[in-house]
């Protein structure tokens, strides 16, 4: 029998092998053969304590002496060759990527695979394999805003370094939140079935919520009207002033949005030299960090609620404040207006070169 000889690159890569968590059970018991065997145990003495047969110890001996580790690895095994070609994949995807079926907006795997003569699996492996999703769609807008980096600098400085003695206020208001009810009462959640409820609902009127977000701690300062008018953005603006520290300057990030700019709303900032207005640049709703807090209360409060009435709503929307306002967490800003830029400009390139 020959001696087994290993060398330190050798050990180190058994062992390796050997207790490697994602390693193969059948290459870490080769390695636990070869390794008995180093230390000079003969082939039943190897086979007795890692409970296998001695052919099986004798077979992975030989195959290491022969080819050193390359020996223990699997061999390509023969498969069938292959029924689609790169010349068809790339017909495929320069189909996909350049050109739309003659009765639809967009491909299915379906009209695909008709169309390039392929199963319908293998269109779907080759655009999971290239990342292609022609049957999804994303919305953006781009700001036309004359003022835009500037405002953006602006903003995403008071994020970044927002200035001493002074509190930053995200402002916006979430309109036209409708109290729906269901015509039939909902099915709750049961083992094995979701809540279930009708498709069509009743609805009990609107309201509107007036949201002002801190910055620093990430806690709201709410009110809910009934109406979305500067007459109602003015008694939002004095309970900021009642609500907020009066030896600190206020900065208020809001919307180009009408009621914020009417003649009164104007005259009240002037009478109160401490609020300082910075308008977002327009179709930036992104910028604002309330607007993710509008996402939230839409989505744990309002978008599966059921009310019977206005008076339910602003119910559960003052209930949903005062527990969020129990324990606040602030958004954490981390691109600089530079990046944002930057990034901004790489997609003005991909809009403007892509031939539309």
């Amino acid at each position: 029998m020959p001696e087994l000889k290993l060398s330190v690159q050798e050990n180190n890569r058994l062992v390796e092998w050997m207790r490697r968590g994602k390693t193969s059970q059948a290459l870490a018991m080769r390695a636990r053969i070869i390794l008995a065997g180093a230390k000079g145990l003969n082939n039943g003495e190897v086979a007795r304590d890692l409970r296998v047969t001695p052919q099986t110890v004798g077979k992975w001996r030989n195959r290491f002496i022969a080819r050193r580790l390359d020996g223990l690895l699997d061999e390509p095994r023969p498969g069938a060759p292959r029924k689609v070609g790169d010349e068809q994949i790339e017909r495929l995807i320069a189909t996909t990527l350049n050109q739309l079926p003659r009765d639809a907006t967009h491909w299915s795997t379906r009209s695909m695979a008709t169309k390039c003569k392929v199963s319908q699996s293998t269109v779907s492996r080759i655009w999971r394999t290239f990342g292609l999703q022609p049957h999804r769609t994303e919305t953006f807008k781009l700001s036309t805003d004359p003022l835009f980096i500037d405002k953006v600098r602006d903003i995403v400085g008071l994020y970044l370094d927002p200035p001493m003695k002074a509190m930053v206020l995200c402002v916006d208001e979430k309109s036209q939140i409708q109290a729906l009810d269901r015509t039939q009462p909902m099915l709750p959640l049961a083992p094995g079935l979701p809540e279930r409820r009708t498709h069509d609902y009743l609805r009990h009127g609107t309201t509107t919520l007036f949201a002002a977000l801190d910055v620093a701690t990430g806690t709201v300062i709410g009110e809910i009207h009934r109406r979305h008018r500067s007459s109602e953005f003015l008694k939002f603006l004095a309970t900021l002033e009642h609500e907020t520290p009066a030896k600190l300057d206020i900065h208020l990030i809001m919307d180009n949005y009408g009621t914020h700019k009417t003649p009164t709303v104007r005259a009240w900032f002037a009478r109160h030299p401490r609020f300082h207005v910075h308008f977002t640049p327009t179709s930036t709703s992104w910028i604002n960090q309330v607007e993710r807090w509008f996402a939230l209360i839409t989505e744990k409060q309002i978008r599966r609620g059921s009310h019977r009435s206005t008076i339910a709503l602003e119910t559960a929307i003052r209930d949903y404040l005062n527990i969020y306002n129990e324990n606040p967490r602030p958004f954490k800003w981390t691109k600089h207006a530079d990046e944002i830029l930057a990034s901004i400009a790489r997609f003005c390139k991909r809009t403007s070169d892509s031939g539309h």
